[in-house]
């Protein structure tokens, strides 16, 4: 098998968001999950509210099941959708987490550059975990 052949067979398994379908998917709870490694979210600049989990261990902090896992990740009906620069390495990577029984992870379609392009680099910061997480912190 090629890579392209594993990325077509990773999408084909995928129920992909486009950009313009983030703010909907927010809103009925869907996490951003920033996989993009430091060097590049330094240069390409930051996703605001998403969570970020480097792509090294993403399957440890979402599997439900995993002694490693975050907090937000309490079964496998979270919706995850994963974000990389372009969109490549994050269909990879959500099917992945769907191999883990977490179906309803997804990738977003063209990734942080689609988002930036479509002026929606903030919405994660309409999440109701961003909201708690930031509360949290200010009553400290």
């Amino acid at each position: 098998m090629t890579i392209d052949q594993m990325l077509e067979q990773a999408r084909a398994a995928l129920r992909r968001v486009y950009a313009f379908e983030i703010p909907q998917a927010i809103a009925r709870g869907a996490i951003l999950v920033d996989i993009r490694p430091q060097a590049q979210r330094v240069r390409e600049g930051a996703l605001p509210g998403a969570l970020v989990i480097e792509r090294n261990v993403l399957e440890w902090r979402l599997d439900p099941t995993s002694s490693a896992r975050l907090a937000l990740a309490v079964d496998h009906e979270v919706e995850w959708i994963v974000v990389c620069s372009e969109g490549y390495t994050s269909s990879l990577a959500a099917y992945a987490l769907q191999q883990l029984g977490l179906r309803r992870a997804t990738d977003l379609v063209g990734g942080f550059h689609a988002l930036r392009a479509a002026g929606l680099l903030s919405i994660g910061t309409s999440a109701a975990h961003f909201a708690r997480e930031a509360a949290s912190l200010a009553a400290v």
